[in-house]
Order: structure tokens, then C-alpha cells, then sequence
């Protein structure tokens, strides 16, 4: 059984003509282009903590297989505000899972895309805690229902946004969560 301990997150941004290269250079911006990549669905393991991006990096190999949540957006529009966030939300309780969750949008500034993505990480966190909230209200109001349920401990983002590059080259931005495993 393959469990991950430690997850860092990550993001970046890359230009080329080509589409895959605009890809693995905004892959190379964030530090993991030299591993391979398994996508994997969005469950903060229970008891896995985040640590900083920096000491994440160096726990990687070249060639490595590493679980990633990964959002990316791509444009070769000139000027086109592209964005990919990757949104955390962690239950208080640490024998509980959380959630990470995956968005990208087109004309989304980072701060906007990286509150809807955590905002999704939290829904997804607050209906398996039992938290009752109303989708409908607005993201501050459904915050402010998890802070006083007491069962949401933190949310978080890593969020990357570029605007497209003028001449109409690949524009890439990745957001990542990645996952450092153990086998137990």
C-alpha cells in the first residue's frame, strides 16, 4: 500500500510555438518537468502534511513516479488571461481525508480562480463532515459557515495565471499538489 505522508504544491508558467513544449516548460517552472507524472483523483490523505515547495523539490529523482492533482490551461490567443489553481481543504480531525480539487478558467485573475478552486476543495470536505451550507450563497458566506462548523482546519492554493503571449505562442500555466509516498 502506497500512502502519501507529505504533499507539497507548485505551479508555473511556460511559452513556446509548440503546445507540449509551452506545457513542459511551465512543467520546468515548477520544478517537477524531470519526474513522471500519475494524475490521480482528490483525497488529502488523512495525517499527510504540507510542507514547504523548496524541501518538497529536493525529495524528488529524476525519473521518479510522483502522484500529482494537477490543473492546466493553455492558450495561443494573444492576450488571453488564462489561469489553473489547485484548492486544499483539510478536516480538522487528522484521521479524517480532505479534498484537493482541480480548476482552470479562462479571464480569471489568480486570486479569483485560487478562492473558487479552494472554495470546491472545501464543498467537497464539508459534505462528507456532515457541515450543512446552501451552494447557492455567495463563497465568503458558505467560509464563514466552515470556520464555524469547526470541522474545516485550513484551505489553501496554488494558483498560476498568465496572459497569453502577444505574438500567439503556446501560453501554459500548471498548478499542482504533489504527492510524496511511502510504502507502508
Amino acid at each position: 500500500m502506497i500512502i502519501p505522508r507529505q504533499v507539497f504544491l507548485t505551479k508555473g508558467v511556460g511559452r513556446h510555438r509548440e503546445k507540449l513544449a509551452s506545457f513542459e516548460a511551465a512543467l520546468r517552472d515548477a520544478g517537477i518537468a524531470s519526474v513522471n507524472l500519475v494524475r490521480v483523483s482528490s483525497i488529502f490523505p488523512p495525517h499527510c502534511r504540507i510542507i514547504p515547495r523548496k524541501r518538497g523539490l529536493a525529495m524528488l529523482s529524476p525519473g521518479q513516479i510522483a502522484f500529482v492533482v494537477i490543473s492546466d490551461n493553455a492558450s495561443n490567443e494573444p492576450h488571453r488571461l488564462i489561469s489553473a489553481s489547485v484548492g486544499v481543504a483539510i478536516p480538522k480531525d487528522p484521521e479524517k481525508f480532505g479534498y484537493l480539487s482541480e480548476y482552470h478558467s479562462f479571464g480569471e485573475r489568480e486570486r479569483k480562480a485560487g478562492d473558487y478552486a479552494e472554495d470546491l476543495a472545501a464543498q467537497m470536505l464539508a459534505t462528507t463532515v456532515g457541515v450543512r451550507f446552501d451552494p447557492d450563497t455567495s463563497y465568503d458566506e458558505r467560509k464563514e459557515i466552515w470556520k464555524i462548523s469547526g470541522e474545516i482546519y485550513r484551505t489553501q492554493n496554488a494558483t498560476q495565471s498568465a496572459i497569453g503571449d502577444k505574438n500567439g505562442r503556446w501560453t501554459s500555466v500548471v498548478a499542482a499538489a504533489v504527492l510524496l509516498t511511502e510504502e507502508v
